[in-house]
């Protein structure tokens, strides 16, 4: 029998979880419910596991994220088939078909279960009894997702409408697909009945949608085939290579095949699933106190009932509230309305166009060998706190507008400055200045923690000329 292959997408971005959920570090890697459980990503990484049948992972991750990624497989201690770079995003389907592909030339009867990074689900052992049902009615041609029945007339999901049912089983055919409704249309599905929510999550043979997708979709298809024939590898990834992937339209695999196919099949799930899509959808599955409230952090709640409460910097107090959400970060507070969580997106999408950089990045910023965190910054001065993880390595490099004090607060530094090595351990410093080539790294088995106070006229990330760097950043990557 065909092996069952997991393909886990991890490109979304999350706006309307904002400003938790940023454009550089969405939502999938985000620790929502506890900081010693797994994040969304985590959850989905061990959801198939090759203890229980299945094989090992295809992941397919925007480049910005990838070493993100690699941070959450190491911590669900995952080892992937593949984990295939995006150069450029272009929606869902020419992502199954890179996939696809990849894995169809390993094994051409396999069936995929395609999964975004960052949905909920509660009943692992519930979705994998599913998966298995599904994966057989996928060898027989059909391509499957699973539909959700609609407990609320929830206007941020598409909706599938069940069609003729198929013999030997509780799946259907898809009679047809509707976008995300408004609110009486939405009220009348869930009368009428025989409606369920659009989960996104698919289960079909890698040859079979490749099939599809070369009859409906042939720009997505030869686009996806050639980016595959030209990947190249890079440290742990594999580049899909950039110029023909960018030739494909940006087109979901909803649009480009399952509303236009014969094909198209409905399983019913009772998992527990939830898209985490909105800060209401968060407060709907967390555990709520007597009050119907959800905190995280130093909180104080007064008379407050039905509200979600996220202190991240400091203490967070409400009194005599109701239906709020209040999302506290180091550079930005969230105040709303829980039953406009929904139109969270459009506050990011307004920060965006307005070229806030909070839309994008967080005060801590995470690079592969770690993370800093901007502490403070004024007229040509800046303070970091540095955190280099045991091994990590930044990359040889120069700045041309500022020097750089650092002081080691934990754990010892080797630096290199010039054709000078040196350690400098806890309490102790060094100073580079401008245009000195120079290189810090952990040697040891602990965190290494640093202040750094940069003086300088610009004091930006893109000031930064590598000449050696073990993550083979591009130059002009700052991250």
């Amino acid at each position: 029998m065909s092996g069952i292959y997991p393909v886990i997408l991890c490109g979304g971005s999350g706006t309307r979880l904002w400003p938790l959920s940023r454009a550089l570090y969405p939502k999938q890697f985000i620790r929502f419910f506890d900081e010693d459980a797994d994040s969304l990503l985590g959850a989905t990484l061990t959801r198939l596991p090759p203890e229980q049948g299945f094989e090992k992972p295809t992941l397919v991750c925007n480049n910005d994220y990838r070493f993100l990624l690699l941070d959450e497989l190491r911590k669900a201690k995952v080892t992937p088939r593949e984990i295939l770079l995006e150069p450029v995003a272009r929606n869902t389907a020419p992502a199954i078909a890179a996939a696809a592909y990849s894995i169809a030339a390993q094994e051409p009867d396999a069936v995929m279960v395609v999964m975004p990074s960052d949905h909920l689900l509660q009943d692992v052992g519930a979705f994998r009894e599913r998966v298995r049902a599904a994966a057989a009615l996928a060898r027989a041609g059909d391509l499957l997702l699973f539909g959700i029945a609609p407990s609320e007339p929830h206007t941020g999901y598409g909706y599938i409408r069940r069609g003729e049912p198929l013999s030997g089983s509780d799946a259907c055919r898809v009679a047809a697909f509707t976008e995300k409704p408004d609110a009486d249309t939405a009220r009348r599905y869930l009368k009428d009945g025989g409606y369920f929510w659009n989960s996104g999550i698919f289960v079909m043979g890698a040859a079979r949608i490749l099939a599809e997708l070369e009859r409906l979709a042939p720009a997505v298809a030869v686009a996806a085939r050639r980016a595959v024939a030209g990947a190249q590898p890079d440290l742990d990834f594999r580049r899909l290579e950039a110029a023909s992937f960018a030739t494909s339209p940006a087109i979901s695999i909803d649009y480009a095949v399952m509303e236009r196919t014969g094909a198209a099949a409905m399983l019913p799930l009772d998992a527990g699933w939830s898209d985490v899509g909105s800060w209401s959808s968060l407060w709907e599955v967390s555990r709520r106190d007597a009050g119907g409230n959800v905190a995280r952090g130093d909180t104080m709640l007064v008379d407050t009932r039905d509200c979600y409460v996220h202190a991240g910097r400091a203490l967070v107090a409400t009194l005599g509230v109701q239906d709020l959400v209040v999302v506290d970060t180091p550079d930005a507070i969230l105040v709303a309305g829980r039953h406009r969580a929904q139109d969270v997106g459009k506050l990011a999408m307004q920060l965006k166009q307005s070229n806030r950089r909070e839309h994008a990045q967080h005060v801590r910023s995470h690079r592969p060998w770690g993370y800093f965190e901007t502490l403070s910054s004024g007229p040509r001065f800046q303070v970091k706190r540095l955190f280099v993880k045991p091994g990590g390595k930044l990359s040889m490099q120069m700045h041309h507008h500022r020097s750089e004090h650092w002081v080691v607060v934990r754990g010892t530094a080797k630096v290199t400055v010039g054709a000078q090595e040196k350690f400098v351990c806890e309490n102790e410093s060094i100073y580079i200045s401008a245009t000195e080539w120079h290189r810090l790294e952990n040697p040891g088995i602990v965190d290494l923690e640093i202040i750094e106070v940069q003086i300088g006229s610009y004091l930006a990330e893109d000031d930064i000329i590598r000449s050696e760097d073990i993550y083979q950043r591009a130059p002009d990557e700052t991250r």
